[in-house]
């Protein structure tokens, strides 16, 4: 079982890792400016929002999670066909609009659906979401043969390409995942709400879980900042080839897969709060490193190491404490409202923030081939940096996972913060 849910994990976030890196520097290909790059990284926020409401509502209540993903993604790599051979803003956005709507809430449901068919989430979830990390890995090395080192925006549309082979493929693999039924509304004595995500959101009111969902924004502008701005300060910075950069920003991916092996055994011993910090404060370190060393081509692809410890200690950390913490019969939506602040409005604020601040931090400067314009970026990464910090003192000042919460909510949090977590 594990192994199917790991292969399903590499399938799913392959397709994101296709396109992701190379997104921003696309638009920048195709003529689109700052304000046109920053409605197409809303699209995702977009889809979040959607999704608490429609999407993750029907894979709660009225769709079984194996069936929902298949459709998903087969609409889905059609959009991206369509985004791949579109140039024009509008029919780019409109197909891109169109992937995220369907791909967006399967994040959320490949999630809940290992979940549901693992016998000890907290200690096997890190190991199957590895395989979601093999996955971001592997997309990334077909370009090494598809791109130059100074790629066009012929050759970058196959970013979309690739992504819809991968998301074709898994359409067909959901097909042979095992059977997972929806949870109906109604409980025990009838008294779960039908509208799952309304159920969701009264979580909110639990003061660990609030100050949970705060700080996830925080990181998520952080982590989203770091696919926006990553790649463009790479090549025209710090002078790696644009055929490489996928490849260097991988590495990360390949650190992940590490971390994610080891989570449950970190959780059980270092418990939900001090994990989290340790994961927020990567994304600070990996930005100081970004400000301060980026004339050092060794140090800059060393840190970039750094993400399997920011992405599994915190993000895969919030997603097993969403699946602890919040009632069974809403876990789909539990995982899509954490889901709109990852993928959605830290997106949104990432897309339209960094890209500004670039370009107002952009200056002149004289270089051996007369004044050229360049990014400020120690300047620029101050920002992120500050972000992360900011998050990791509200977890450590409030965030007390056992106090306060309410029954239905702590399928096993009930420990203190400072204590490990039961695996």
């Amino acid at each position: 079982m594990r192994t199917r849910l790991l292969v399903m994990m590499a399938l799913q976030i392959a397709v994101w890792g296709a396109w992701a890196p190379k997104l921003f520097p696309y638009m920048t290909m195709l003529g689109f400016g700052p304000g046109r790059q920053a409605l197409v990284g809303s699209a995702w926020g977009i889809a979040s929002v959607i999704g608490i409401f429609f999407s993750n509502q029907f894979a709660d209540r009225r769709f079984s999670a194996e069936r929902f993903l298949a459709v998903s993604h087969l609409i889905g790599g059609l959009c991206l066909v369509g985004a791949g051979f579109a140039t024009d803003f509008w029919p780019f956005f409109a197909c891109f609009l169109g992937y995220s709507l369907v791909y967006v809430p399967t994040l959320s449901v490949a999630n809940t659906l290992a979940f549901a068919n693992l016998v000890q989430p907290a200690r096997e979830f890190g190991t199957v979401r590895l395989g979601g990390t093999l996955g971001w890995v592997l997309a990334s090395w077909p370009f090494v043969f598809l791109l130059g080192a100074q790629a066009t925006a012929a050759q970058v549309r196959w970013i979309f390409l690739v992504a819809a082979i991968l998301s074709f493929a898994m359409a067909a693999y959901a097909l042979a995942l095992p059977h997972t039924p929806p949870q109906r509304e109604g409980g025990r004595e009838g008294a779960v709400d039908r509208l799952a995500w309304r159920r969701a959101v009264a979580c909110l009111r639990q003061p660990a879980v609030a100050v949970l969902f705060l700080v996830t924004l925080l990181d998520a502008v952080v982590h989203n900042g770091y696919f926006v701005m990553s790649d463009a300060f790479l090549t025209n910075r710090v002078g790696i080839a644009g055929n490489l950069s996928m490849v260097v920003l991988s590495l990360g991916q390949v650190a992940e897969m590490a971390t994610m092996a080891v989570l449950g055994w970190v959780l059980a011993r270092l418990g939900w709060r001090l994990t989290m910090i340790i994961g927020i404060l990567g994304h600070a370190a990996r930005f100081l490193v970004f400000a301060f060393l980026a004339d050092s081509v060794p140090a800059i692809v060393a840190v970039q190491l750094l993400h399997g410890v920011c992405y599994a200690f915190f993000f895969a950390t919030v997603y097993i404490f969403v699946d602890d913490a919040f009632p069974k019969d809403v876990r789909v939506s539990a995982q899509g409202l954490f889901n709109l602040l990852i993928l959605g409005v830290g997106n949104v604020i990432a897309s339209f923030v960094f890209p500004a601040l670039s370009s107002r931090w952009t200056v002149v400067v004289d270089t051996a081939t007369g004044p050229q314009a360049a990014v400020d970026y120690r300047t620029l990464f101050l920002v992120p940096t500050a972000l992360a910090l900011a998050g990791a003192v509200l977890l450590a000042l409030f965030f007390r996972p056992g106090q306060g919460m309410g029954p239905g909510v702590g399928h096993g949090v009930g420990q203190g913060a400072e204590q490990p977590v039961e695996a």
